[in-house]
């Protein structure tokens, strides 16, 4: 089985984000940068699934060069090669063009993602891919196996789970429980040194989006006590001060 797993860098969630230029830059400088922790999950369930099955495992990337060292790591944790579209990733719909583009392009069977990126938390990559590619979506996986040409897979519903089947090609993308992510240790970091980092052209397609100005939420406020039996008073703060109904 022939899989592509999409891999999003993202901060670590202990930075401290600051902009630039009038904040109408991200602010780069002294980020820590990582694997998206779905997309680590998801990687590490396709490593599992072709060790047990046979086939091989490639990410892919949007971003620009400054991405290189994180996709090093996922090569590190088992990626045979890594795929990386060069260019800035705008949003949902740029992003998953990008990655339809070169999934056909591979003739790949199946495409994991992370349910979404823990930056901008949209949750739009894996549905968008599915349709750009025309094939199945199973979105947040907790549990994925493959038998020959078919996908089976289990997820959390409304009061319970459903397991759903389906060919391949497909796009799964995996939410946490799905597995524990792998580290890699220092066979796996010497031998990405001289795996194949693919650097591709950007495709034309979506590409619409683009940013004004960014802004930091409002920094929190003191806590009001209320007593605990003037409900009242709590009632009129949340209808009048702070309109919440």
């Amino acid at each position: 089985m022939k899989i592509l797993v999409c891999v999003s860098v993202v901060p670590d969630t202990t930075t401290k984000i600051t902009f630039t230029d009038n904040d109408t830059q991200f602010n780069k400088a002294g980020v820590q940068f990582i694997i998206n922790p779905y997309d680590e999950l998801a990687l590490t369930r396709a490593l599992e699934i072709t060790e047990k099955n046979g086939g091989s495992v490639s990410i892919i990337t949007v971003g620009e060069a400054d991405t290189d060292p994180v996709i090093r790591k996922a090569l590190a944790i088992g990626a045979a090669d890594a795929i990386r579209v060069d260019v800035e990733p705008k949003d949902g719909m740029f992003v998953a063009a990008q990655i339809a583009e070169q999934a056909k392009q591979g003739g790949f069977d199946l495409v994991l993602t992370g349910r979404e990126s823990i930056d901008y938390n949209g949750g739009q990559v894996a549905g968008l891919v599915a349709e750009m590619m025309n094939v199945t979506l199973i979105n947040v996986a907790m549990e994925l196996d493959a038998e020959g040409n078919t996908i089976t897979a289990t997820r959390d519903i409304d009061g319970g789970r459903e397991t759903l089947s389906c060919n391949t090609p497909c796009v799964v993308s995996a939410q946490k429980d799905l597995c524990e992510p792998r580290i890699p240790n220092m066979r796996g970091i010497m031998m990405a040194r001289s795996k194949p980092l693919n650097v591709v052209e950007a495709v034309d397609k979506f590409n619409y989006t683009s940013f004004d100005s960014y802004e930091l939420p409002p920094a929190k406020g003191g806590v009001q006590m209320i007593d605990a039996e003037n409900a009242e008073e709590l009632m009129d703060l949340l209808h009048n001060e702070k309109k919440l109904f």
